[in-house]
């Protein structure tokens, strides 16, 4: 039988016990007002304030379109991966004015189903949609992620007063379900709006296949691919010419053929450092992905590895040992970026048949100039992705 306890009444009457408290957070989660989307970014919306402004007084880094919840155990109502991508169809998103998305809050919108769900992560995506003053919803994706534990509200978690409910008692373990306070159970909301049936099919649970890519069938399939997409990189180029986010900038390197700005990615909430995330975009645009390296582009790629460490151990006090700095391939969005993230964290993307450790690119390509024009690589491919869909026709799958 369950029995409903307070933390304060457990710890009062089991001091000559050793409990392991292992705290499960069952959130229901109503959306509230609080944020409100505007401008068009990356990840399809942004915030409605200037730019520079804060989200709120606490947390003045969130900004763009992560947009912040509060998670309220037993709430009365009725939980998120960035890539920093837009793939955007020609034409495909909703009706704007300007290019600019009509501002609205997260209660305007409507849960019509869930995309996919993580109970690994802590994360769920939803298909939502506003509906306007005529009637006619307009999609949105809406993507809900449990936000780290701060190291330094911990001692709040259990210091103050919250209904514990306790699970199951068996000699020293209990388990109980805890119901903490709103500023310990924070949930971050990503929101893409309006979002285009590409967006939608995106962050729907799919099959995923592993593609064997020779240099032949890049030339063959995957190039003559991207260049008949659509891709919109704009808001790459907004942040190299720092129309947008420039006060994220983290550092810079100028020049033009070897230069980079490193931003922190809108995966990380910028509170912790256990889930650290950045982006070095290079200035260049012509190269496109890992298959345009070759030894020209050394000095570019050696900039970017050690300027980048020390950007992050000057600014956030994590030495490069600590990073797992790498390439995507196939990258979310064409044009070559390098992920910085905490070596502890399970980053989206880091796993072996998609990420490319910058150290080992550039000793490659010190060996040999053309080497990934000629070796194949094998990187994931989900059943729904036009590139699949190329390569099935090809007979390669």
């Amino acid at each position: 039988m369950r029995q409903a306890v307070t933390l304060h009444g457990i710890v009062a009457t089991t001091k000559m016990q050793k409990f392991y408290i292992l705290m499960v957070f069952g959130i229901f989660v109503s959306i509230p007002g609080s944020g409100a989307c505007g401008r068009r970014s990356r990840g399809g919306c942004a915030t409605s304030e200037p730019p520079g402004g804060a989200m709120s007084q606490r947390s003045p880094r969130r900004r763009a379109c992560a947009v912040r919840g509060r998670a309220r155990a037993m709430a009365e109502g009725p939980q998120p991966k960035r890539k920093r991508e837009e793939e955007e169809e020609k034409n495909g998103g909703a009706a704007t004015q300007g290019g600019t998305a009509a501002a609205f809050t997260l209660s305007d919108l409507r849960v019509r189903r869930v995309l996919r769900e993580s109970a690994r992560d802590k994360i769920v995506f939803l298909h939502a949609e506003r509906i306007g003053l005529s009637g006619e919803g307009t999609d949105a994706v809406v993507i809900l992620e449990k936000t780290p534990f701060q190291e330094e509200k911990i001692p709040d978690l259990l210091k103050k007063p919250m209904h514990a409910e306790l699970q199951m008692h068996n000699d020293i373990y209990c388990t109980f379900y805890l119901s903490p306070p709103p500023e310990l159970s924070e949930i971050k909301a990503t929101v893409v709006y309006p979002a285009t049936e590409k967006h939608i099919q995106k962050y729907l649970r799919q099959e995923v296949h592993l593609i064997r890519e020779t240099w032949e069938d890049y030339k063959n399939i995957t190039l003559p691919f991207i260049q008949s997409q659509s891709f919109s990189i704009q808001w790459v180029y907004n942040i190299l010419e720092k129309k947008a986010e420039a006060d994220r900038i983290v550092h810079e390197n100028p020049d033009p053929s070897n230069g980079f700005v490193l931003v922190p990615d809108l995966k990380w909430n910028q509170n912790q450092l256990d889930d650290l995330y950045l982006i070095a975009l290079v200035h260049r645009r012509e190269i496109k992905s890992l298959r345009d390296l070759t030894a020209e582009h050394l000095p570019l790629l050696r900039n970017v590895l050690q300027e980048g460490k020390e950007a992050i151990v000057k600014r956030f006090g994590v030495p490069g040992s600590q990073l797992r700095i790498y390439l995507h391939y196939q990258p979310s969005y064409y044009h070559l970026h390098v992920h910085f993230t905490a070596l502890g964290y399970d980053a989206p993307g880091s796993s072996v048949e998609r990420a490319h450790l910058l150290v080992d690119v550039i000793d490659n390509l010190a060996m040999d100039s053309m080497y990934y024009q000629k070796r194949a690589l094998t990187f994931p491919l989900r059943a729904d992705e036009p590139l699949f869909k190329k390569f099935q026709e090809a007979g390669k799958v």
